[in-house]
């Protein structure tokens, strides 16, 4: 049953999981998965989209754009975002975690992820697992499932991609701005060197590359790529 008694942590991370998960247009009581969700969480439809709203006038970047979130956030609104901005790792597992324990077996999500090498046990893999699906949610959302590069809305052939890889910072492995939305193919020329982005945001092929799509005949998926602007997200945009 609903309440109004102060929102509680597991709340308040919910709702934070709910605005990195959803476009902001769709952040209203009448989205099924949010009333869906407030029923879980015991909150009303309404709450829940508000508070989700009120992150959005936490995050920088959409302020930027001149739309306002509601100008009701809170303390702990704020104390909780500033919290995943120094260490998003431990907030997003720790969100995912309380997802878990809300979520049905029909409402679990699986991603395929690949899991650092290395001997791990049972609890680290759920971590890592938890942790990856709540960046991609989060990445894909801020590019509307739509490679930065191509252009191409396929979730499934889509990758979130780290700039600051995995293995190199563990506080930012869940913080949507250190990710691009990438499809398969510039995933892997990324992630391998490459190809990078340049401070104007624009696509830089290595030469070698470049000669390599063109002998293949690939200048449309690579070659052509060199000097392209990135397609930028609607919010959370990717960190210089």
């Amino acid at each position: 049953m609903a309440t109004r008694a102060g929102w509680t942590r597991p709340q308040l991370l919910m709702a934070l999981r709910l605005y990195m998960r959803i476009p902001f247009g769709r952040l209203h009581g009448r989205n099924p998965e949010i009333i869906r969700l407030a029923s879980q969480i015991g909150r009303t439809p309404n709450a829940l989209a508000m508070k989700a709203c009120n992150f959005a006038a936490l995050d920088p970047a959409f302020r930027a754009t001149n739309r306002r979130g509601l100008s009701s956030t809170s303390a702990s609104d704020r104390a909780l975002w500033d919290e995943f901005a120094v260490d998003s790792e431990t907030t997003a597992a720790e969100a995912e975690d309380v997802a878990a324990h809300y979520a049905s077996d029909a409402d679990a999500e699986h991603v395929a992820v690949t899991i650092p090498s290395g001997a791990t046990d049972e609890l680290r893999l759920v971590r890592v697992r938890r942790v990856q699906s709540f960046f991609r949610a989060a990445v894909l959302t801020s590019y509307r499932a739509r490679c930065a590069v191509s252009g191409i809305r396929a979730p499934a052939l889509l990758v979130a991609s780290h700039i600051i890889p995995w293995s190199v910072s563990v506080e930012r492995r869940a913080d949507p701005t250190n990710g691009v939305c990438l499809n398969a193919l510039f995933d892997r020329a990324f992630d391998s060197g490459w190809m990078t982005i340049d401070h104007d945001n624009r696509v830089v092929v290595a030469r070698k590359l470049k000669e390599v799509a063109e002998a293949a005949d690939l200048g449309c998926s690579l070659r052509e790529a060199h000097g392209r602007p990135l397609f930028m997200p609607s919010r959370l945009p990717p960190d210089p």
